[in-house]
């Protein structure tokens, strides 16, 4: 303590400020150090939660003693306890559901309870039990069902109702395979309601399309997904670019054409008539006096007779008429365009390096071929598919592929728990090592810049067993010397002849260094 008092009572205003100022700036290091090393590795166990949902959540996690923290809309515990703590929380029913389901009806009586009321609960339970289910998608955070049903009671043939589904991901997006689902789901959960007549919406990426009602969008990026895989396994990943242009058509059209043709003629009918008529007549005789006797004979009179037929034959024919009805919906395709653009092939030259070249035509238009019948080609339609080939740029001196580095696979935990071991790394070497390094190299105070003296044979003063302390007069004298005793050195650098001097002389030297620190002791 005696030596660290010396030093510090040694030094000036100014250096004892840096040293008060170095030794903070050390123990804060040390302290924040101690703190961050000390400090437990959190661990995201829910987010996006409503403030009901987080409080619930908050005030479980606070009933099972574990450390977290609160970063927005996040929830942040110690990482050693995330997985348990999330299964303890789910065996209490944490994070609970927004919706409610079925239990709704359970407060409900039969008395106070209209059929108005009663149809508004059913339809609440039902949106909540089919928003529970939608839940259980692995990427839906989120989800809400709207149902209009027709409230007016009777019989009815056609129920024209319709719902709503909006959605919030966790950050991938709801493919047209789950929205199809979705549909099917609601519309089997609704007696009555037909799929097409469910809507997905995400709240992010807005209505999202079925498999059967894709929009041109979608339909272009598929094809052009199907065309990358037929290029890639030949050409090679990252060597065929594919720019495809749908255009569909967006309106919806009805057309009803009637024509008559006069050539061509259709019997619709045909009556036929036939009439037959016969008849036959007798006449009496003349009247005389011998009619008039009994026994007489009746003379015969006149006879006549009669017939007649006649046939009548109608037909009915129809001309011919041709009536048809088309019905063009939207989301026909109008035109199609695509253009690929296919790397160089590599080839080696007469020096030996190898240079990418255009490809084939032959190669081309195979490629053209099988481009085709991916995607649809249709001629009559005006129909265009451009390949061509052109050797890609390469990238430059300074340019490199984009690799993930050790910075970007560590947390940022981690990496301030490194910055502090390096800035206290830095302080310890500052404070410690560069006083001891700074006090190796300074020179050594035998030696002055003036000019050395006539060499002479040997030292000049005489040298004394350690062990002997000096007179009084002599330690006086010696710290009151203008200069110590110089040795007899060569006119050349000071530090190089001492240093010979003191390898030639090791021993003499260590007795005069020795002197000299002692009588400086004693003075003090």
């Amino acid at each position: 303590m005696q030596k660290l008092q010396d030093y510090w009572n040694e030094r000036s205003s100014q250096q004892r400020m840096i040293l008060a100022g170095a030794f903070l700036a050390v123990f804060l290091a040390v302290s924040g150090f101690a703190w961050l090393a000390n400090r437990p590795s959190m661990a995201l166990i829910y987010g996006g939660l409503d403030a009901a949902q987080a409080g619930e959540v908050i005030a479980g996690i606070e009933r099972a003693g574990v450390p977290y923290e609160v970063r927005g809309d996040a929830i942040w515990v110690e990482a050693g306890q995330r997985d348990r703590l999330r299964m303890d929380l789910a065996a209490q029913g944490l994070p609970a559901a927004s919706s409610t389901g079925y239990e709704l009806l359970d407060g409900m009586s039969g008395f106070g309870t209209t059929s108005q009321m009663f149809d508004a609960a059913y339809w609440r339970a039902k949106e909540g039990e089919l928003a529970r289910t939608i839940l259980a998608l692995p990427n839906v955070q989120t989800a809400r069902v709207h149902l209009a049903i027709e409230t007016g009671r009777g019989y009815r043939r056609d129920q024209n109702g319709s719902a709503s589904v909006t959605l919030t991901t966790s950050g991938q997006a709801i493919s047209r395979d789950q929205a199809a689902a979705l549909k099917y789901l609601i519309s089997s959960g609704v007696p009555g309601m037909q799929p097409e007549r469910v809507t997905v919406i995400d709240s992010q990426r807005g209505i999202i399309s079925a498999t059967e009602d894709q929009t041109g969008a979608d339909r272009a990026a598929e094809m052009k997904r199907n065309v990358e895989r037929i290029l890639e396994p030949h050409v090679g990943v990252g060597n065929a670019i594919v720019e495809l242009n749908l255009d569909l058509v967006t309106d919806t059209e009805m057309l009803t054409e009637q024509r008559f043709d006069p050539e061509q003629r259709a019997l619709i009918s045909t009556v036929t008539e036939e009439t037959s008529d016969q008849s036959n007549s007798t006449g009496t005789g003349a009247v005389t006096a011998a009619s008039n006797l009994p026994d007489a004979q009746e003379q015969p009179g006149d006879k006549s007779q009669s017939n007649r037929s006649e046939n009548r034959q109608q037909s009915n024919y129809e001309v011919s008429r041709v009536t048809r009805e088309v019905s063009r919906q939207p989301g026909s395709t109008r035109r199609l365009t695509v253009a690929v653009l296919v790397n160089g092939a590599a080839q080696v030259n007469a020096q030996g390096e190898s240079t990418l070249v255009p490809r084939s035509e032959d190669e081309l238009t195979t490629l053209r071929e099988l481009v085709a019948s991916a995607v649809g080609y249709d001629e009559a339609r005006g129909d265009l598919i451009t390949i061509k080939s052109l050797p890609f740029a390469a990238l430059g001196e300074g340019g490199t592929l984009a690799r993930p580095g050790l910075l970007d696979r560590l947390a940022l935990n981690d990496l301030a728990r490194i910055a502090l071991v390096g800035i206290f790394a830095l302080a310890i070497i500052m404070a410690v090592l560069r006083p001891v390094l700074r006090a190796r190299a300074a020179p050594v105070p035998l030696l002055d810049n003036r000019p050395a003296p006539a060499p002479t044979a040997a030292l000049t003063g005489t040298i004394e067993d350690p062990g002997t302390p000096l007179p009084q007069e002599a330690r006086f004298a010696a710290s009151a010397a203008p200069e110590p005793p110089q040795l007899s050195l060569p006119p050349a650098d000071p530090v190089a002849r001492l240093k010979s001097m003191m390898r030639e002389r090791h021993d003499e030297s260590v007795k005069i260094l020795s002197g000299w620190i002692d009588n400086k002791e004693k003075v003090n």
